[in-house]
């Protein structure tokens, strides 16, 4: 029976990647389907993708597929008719190739069964994601811009929204997207007669946010097709003025690509205009925020005085602190009392009175 997991420890993968001469594309896909056996269909396919030295992250669930991967050039096209040959429901499947890429972002294949590909917290049995919304290209996003009668919804995280997102685009200020889904429907309640316009990075979150606005009677309602990817791609390919100003914040080792020079975000710690992210080089905190270059230097790549406190320690001792000590997904977020933000405040102050 073939290895249907990886073996081989990450560094060795890393650096077997780094050393590859061919060239990768990055690519990102979804679609929402029936699946019936979501573990054999992801077995099966493990053995196929892993035949074409494809990497990233792949999520099966009875709802669909949703992957990042990233593919030698000269495999690209076996890959394609791979996927598009494996279930009826793949072929054709639209493909967003990532737009500002070096193909360097994955170094293993992960591929998971999950009980949904996008965790909604939708408990009503009537929901059908059969029922989604009108799907809008990059031409038709342009013009509907223009219409006085159209709201742009982002249903993307406030970090994704901070660093990049359409002009004058309404901002669901939560971090997941099962609370997003109810606060877009009260939030929208009085605009129920309007052409209600949602998007996010790929499609696949807000094509589920489509159906559910539809699902709570909004009428007209449309989804931007491939998301900001598939925009970025084609108002390029048609020399189209973009709409979406910032950067796109993507899931793997970039961080984000830049779609537009606009640089609409500031450093977490000092304020200045800086739309990089990075996460805390404390093993202990790994916070995603966003911090200048100077910034960097200053911390070490750290968030925190505190962070780079622990994280010039002896790993012994850091491993001690760590102990008990949870540390999920931490990002900087939107709190009057996020110790980053409070950091910045300081920082103005100080900078004002000549002590910084």
């Amino acid at each position: 029976m073939p290895v249907l997991h990886n073996k081989i420890s990450n560094e060795v993968l890393r650096q077997q990647m780094l050393a590859e001469t061919e060239p990768r594309t990055t690519i990102s896909f979804y679609k929402y389907f029936p699946i019936e056996q979501p573990q054999e269909f992801r077995d099966n396919l493990y053995v196929l993708l892993t035949e074409l030295k494809v990497f990233g992250r792949i999520y099966i669930a009875s709802e669909g597929i949703n992957a990042q991967v990233s593919v030698p050039q000269g495999n690209f096209e076996k890959f394609r008719d791979t996927l598009f040959n494996y279930h009826s429901e793949l072929n054709g499947i639209r493909l967003n190739i990532a737009v500002d890429d070096d193909g360097k972002s994955f170094w293993v294949l992960r591929m998971k069964v999950r009980e949904k590909i996008v965790a909604d917290g939708i408990t009503d049995p009537s929901f059908s994601l059969q029922q989604v919304g009108t799907y809008l290209r990059a031409k038709e996003v342009n013009e509907m811009m223009q219409d006085p009668d159209t709201i742009f919804v982002d249903m993307r995280n406030h970090y994704e929204y901070e660093v990049g997102h359409f002009k004058n685009a309404l901002e669901v200020p939560s971090d997941t997207f099962k609370e997003q889904l109810p606060m877009a429907v009260d939030m929208l309640q009085e605009h129920k007669d309007k052409n209600i316009v949602m998007y996010c990075t790929g499609g696949i979150r807000c094509e589920k946010a489509s159906a559910y606005m539809k699902h709570n009677g909004f009428k007209n309602v449309f989804h931007v097709e491939g998301g900001i990817i598939e925009y970025a791609r084609k108002i390029k390919e048609e020399g189209l003025q973009s709409q979406f100003i910032g950067k796109n914040f993507v899931f793997d080792e970039r961080l984000g690509e830049r779609i537009t020079e606009d640089i609409i975000a500031v450093c977490h710690q000092c304020g200045v205009p800086c739309d990089t992210h990075t996460n805390c080089k404390n093993d202990g905190c790994h916070l995603l925020f966003i911090q200048c270059g100077s910034c960097a230097s200053e911390f070490d790549g750290c968030c925190s005085a505190a962070c780079m406190e622990e994280y010039h320690l002896p790993e012994e001792e850091q491993r001690k602190r760590r102990a008990g000590r949870e540390n999920g997904v931490k990002i900087f977020n939107k709190s009057k009392d996020h110790p980053l933000r409070k950091h910045r405040e300081q920082w103005k102050k100080d900078r004002e009175t000549g002590e910084a």
